[in-house]
């Protein structure tokens, strides 16, 4: 309505050359302004709908192009409105008349503000509802390219799982023995930390040196084969047994037991240990390494040694620490007749054979005894003392020394007689 009063005064006016020319100018460059945008609208829509239909029509449904057609035509009839409310704002500023300078100003300062600003936004609208249909579209592109990817991806069959387990029994041998092999081939395979224990008259080097182990020995084959070697080490006549023990990563331990010392073989001043074993060692010791008490035995036959080794381990102990010494005494009736002398003097005669059947009687008779005595258990078995026995061996002695005084003196007689005769002969002569 103030548009309209203001132009009441001015419509009876003519305007001059100038402003006419101008008004043209400022219509035509309106009409420029509005046509290239139209133009460039249509041409950025057609192009979007060109390349988004010639791509996605390909992998669209029917239901999907059906709608892409219907938002293209409605997007076309909101172009087309825009455009016809375009034309008729511009034809509305044409009719005005243009009678005064005042109405000529004002239209030059109202209308291209007001048709500027339409036309931006007609075409932020345009953008908008170009820019959500290509949204739409390349979702809908997305979801079927998606689909199709899924529906061409062939599906991978599955391996069964017979053929796995071929295969791990196959490749877990091979790598197992790859590692070993290699394993043997750096130094680390004879690398071997030996220790001893157990050794009192023996040293490790003599126990290493008859189990036969060697320095350029692997490792895994002494650990398969340490029963082997356990037993090389009982060739050395002091080890009883032995054992070989395996510590991660490279840790042997040898764990002998050695033979014990039974009683001493006395040549002389000489001591040579008897064992356990019945072994006589070959290598006297020195007295000062000998206990305070010992068995002594006084002789080295090696299967008598032997078989009083294996008797005396039959008796206890207490009595084998009360005997000092062993010595044979042999009889027309027993040949293996020993005679063992005790710490306390008592004197004792027993068959080698019969040691360890008879000698345990000892204990029973011994608080019988008063004085040292002698025991004979060769036939049966009783007691005497020795002191008796002295007296009466000294009377037999003297009993045997008067009868070869006797035969003496008759042998003598008996040369004198024959001499005599000898001589009476030759003077009868």
């Amino acid at each position: 309505m103030s548009k309209d009063k203001k132009q009441e005064p001015t419509q009876g006016k003519e305007l001059s050359e100038w402003q006419k020319r101008n008004q043209e100018y400022l219509q035509k460059k309106a009409e420029e302004e509005a046509q290239l945008a139209k133009e460039e609208a249509k041409g950025d829509s057609g192009k979007k709908e060109v390349s988004i239909t010639s791509d996605a029509e390909t992998s669209l449904s029917e239901w999907q192009k059906k709608n892409r057609e219907y938002l293209r035509k409605k997007a076309e009839e909101t172009k087309e409105e825009q455009e016809s409310d375009i034309s008729e704002n511009t034809e509305e500023a044409t009719e005005v008349d243009p009678n005064s300078e005042e109405q000529k100003e004002l239209i030059a300062d109202e209308s291209s503000p007001e048709l500027e600003e339409e036309a931006a936004e007609a075409e932020q609208e345009q953008d908008e509802a170009e820019n959500s249909e290509v949204a739409k579209a390349t979702k809908v592109e997305k979801v079927e390219e998606k689909k199709v990817k899924t529906k061409k991806k062939p599906t991978k069959p599955s391996i069964p799982r017979v053929h796995i387990w071929r295969a791990i029994t196959i490749l877990i041998p091979s790598l197992l023995v790859l590692f070993f092999s290699i394993y043997l081939l750096t130094p680390f395979s004879t690398l071997k930390n030996i220790e001893v224990t157990g050794t009192v008259e023996t040293n490790a080097d003599q126990i290493k040196e008859a189990s036969g182990i060697r320095d350029s020995d692997y490792t895994f084959s002494l650990l398969l084969n340490k029963d082997k070697h356990a037993e090389m080490i009982k060739s050395n006549h002091w080890i009883e047994s032995a054992s070989i023990h395996y510590q991660f990563p490279t840790n042997f331990t040898i764990q002998v037991k050695e033979y014990g010392i039974v009683a001493y073989y006395v040549s002389g001043e000489d001591h040579y240990p008897i064992l356990s074993s019945g072994t006589v060692e070959t290598s006297p010791v020195s007295l000062v390494s000998l206990p305070e008490t010992y068995m002594s035995v006084l002789f080295n036959d090696e299967q008598q040694v032997k078989t009083l080794i294996e008797q005396l381990a039959e008796i206890s102990p207490e009595i084998k620490q009360a005997i000092k010494t062993i010595e044979l005494a042999p009889t027309s009736v027993t040949s293996d007749l020993l005679k063992i002398t005790m710490y306390d003097t008592d004197e004792i005669l027993v068959p080698l054979s019969e040691l360890g059947k008879k000698l345990p009687y000892y204990s029973k008779i011994k608080p019988q005894l008063t004085v040292p005595s002698g025991i004979d258990m060769e036939v049966g078995i009783y007691s005497y003392s020795l002191a008796d026995k002295a007296l009466e061996e000294e009377r037999i002695k003297a009993k045997e020394e008067e009868k070869k005084k006797l035969e003496e003196e008759k042998k003598k007689q008996e040369e004198q007689g024959n001499q005599n005769q000898t001589t009476q002969q030759s003077q009868s002569r």
